[in-house]
């Protein structure tokens, strides 16, 4: 009966299910912020306790998936699965982050690799996000590289008696990626300055799709009747595999 009722709440297309995963993907955004925003801060008892009680809500929302998933070892292998679990590990370990331990924290920035097991949601739920599904995720592939490659320069990189240091890893990580280049914070290491190479070969490529996916016409999902293609041009009436006849609804169809 349990497991009914969470499956209700996790699968389901009733309004009920749909407004609990919101809830879920707006927790998951302030989860992101709050680990932005306290990973480069001593942690007192407030903070810890804050990041328990993150960490017991992630955990219990993975035990939930994994009770009801058809093939527990198939979500286990998934890379928002694994993230998860790093997370959850780092939280829990948090009364005992001290000196060399603390760089852990650092690795919740990996929730936001959980936004991709979002867009199954996202597709079924939403007209908007089927139309530019191609350029929302290419933008999220560019913030969680953004934010992982920042996350990097903080622990590796940036002198711990940095002011802002967070601030200023962002910061060098958007100058890089963008090929700007103002040098008033370089990497000087032979190890720095081979991972600001990565930086702006990486990056400048998800930025570049993003451009792609946001100026060329995007591609509609509409399974094809006769060979299953499932992407095709928006103005298409022939599917490109087959020759078949397509009857896709656009915008002026009534």
């Amino acid at each position: 009966m349990m497991k009914q009722a969470v499956k209700f709440l996790y699968i389901s297309h009733e309004p009920v299910s749909v407004w609990f995963r919101y809830g879920l993907i707006l927790f998951d955004i302030a989860s992101i912020i709050f680990f932005v925003a306290t990973a480069n801060i001593p942690h007192g008892p407030g903070l810890t306790a804050a990041s328990l009680g993150v960490g017991l809500i992630i955990l219990l929302d993975f035990c939930a998936r994994l009770w009801i998933a058809k093939d527990r070892w198939k979500l286990l292998r998934q890379i928002y699965t694994l993230a998860d679990i790093v997370v959850i590990v780092s939280l829990l370990l948090d009364p005992f982050l001290t000196g060399n331990l603390a760089f852990l924290r650092i690795l919740r920035a990996l929730r936001l690799i959980h936004s991709y097991h979002l867009l199954r949601d996202l597709r079924r739920d939403s007209p908007f996000f089927r139309t530019h599904e191609d350029a929302v995720i290419a933008a999220i592939n560019l913030l969680v590289f953004v934010f992982a490659t920042s996350t990097a320069v903080l622990v590796f990189f940036v002198p711990e008696n940095t002011q802002t240091p967070y601030i200023d890893a962002l910061y060098f990580t958007m100058a890089t990626l963008t090929t700007t280049g103002f040098g008033d914070i370089t990497l000087s290491t032979p190890g720095g300055k081979l991972f600001s190479v990565f930086i702006m070969v990486v990056g400048v490529a998800l930025f570049v799709r993003l451009a792609q996916a946001i100026f060329i016409p995007q591609k509609v999902r509409y399974k094809c009747p006769s060979c299953g293609l499932f992407r095709h041009d928006p103005d298409a009436v022939h599917c490109k595999h087959c020759g078949a006849t397509l009857r896709i609804e656009t915008g002026g169809s009534g």
